[in-house]
């Protein structure tokens, strides 16, 4: 299903599967289906929204996708979107006056670890729900804590388990001499968030 604004559905985007070859266009409820290869991937690139690429897993049969799209606004890119019919006027306007919060990719992530897995260059986050464990490059250390320092609005050591992607504005991550910054407990790198204030 594609969204926007984690709201809105968006139809008659035409949406591809790379290995397949097969394309189809949601409906106007934004629902699609369409036949995928293993380990396929899906691309969406409509005009006025960020192009989006999604990973089929091995196991993929009846796999459902629910992808927010995030419209980058500008007069031209609204009658874009009107006049192919991805979004209902009265929607995008009230949309883009009200809910710009939405209109944020990192809300596709259900906490912040998915969203950090193999988005960032050097991050591994393994683990499961309840249970991450978020390090970068290869492990230090043969007894101690292994795990990278992250820094929330400039608070060093916060947690993270509670924080929504939704809230999220940037992620920085720092490694070697620039984490040195922080002391030894930036020794195995530090992971910088800032959130919407």
């Amino acid at each position: 299903m594609l969204t926007a604004f984690n709201k809105y559905p968006v139809a008659n985007v035409e949406v591809k599967a790379k290995k397949s070859k097969s394309s189809v266009l949601t409906d106007s409820s934004g629902q699609f289906q369409i036949v995928c290869n293993e380990k396929d991937v899906i691309q969406i690139k409509p005009q006025g929204f960020k192009s989006v690429s999604r990973s089929i897993s091995k196991n993929y049969n009846d796999e459902t996708l629910k992808i927010n799209l995030v419209f980058m606004d500008s007069r031209k890119n609204r009658e874009l979107a009107v006049s192919k019919g991805y979004m209902k006027v009265e929607e995008l306007t009230f949309a883009v006056s009200n809910l710009q919060q939405e209109n944020n990719e990192y809300c596709n992530f259900s906490n912040i670890y998915e969203l950090m897995k193999g988005r960032f260059p050097g991050v591994h986050v393994d683990g499961t729900s309840g249970s991450y464990s978020v390090t970068i490059r290869e492990n230090h250390s043969m007894s101690g804590s292994n795990e990278v320092l992250f820094v929330v609005d400039g608070t060093p050591g916060a947690s993270v388990d509670g924080l929504h992607p939704c809230e999220i504005s940037s992620i920085s991550v720092i490694k070697d001499g620039m984490a040195a910054a922080y002391g030894t407990r930036g020794t195995n790198g530090v992971i910088i968030i800032e959130t919407k204030k």
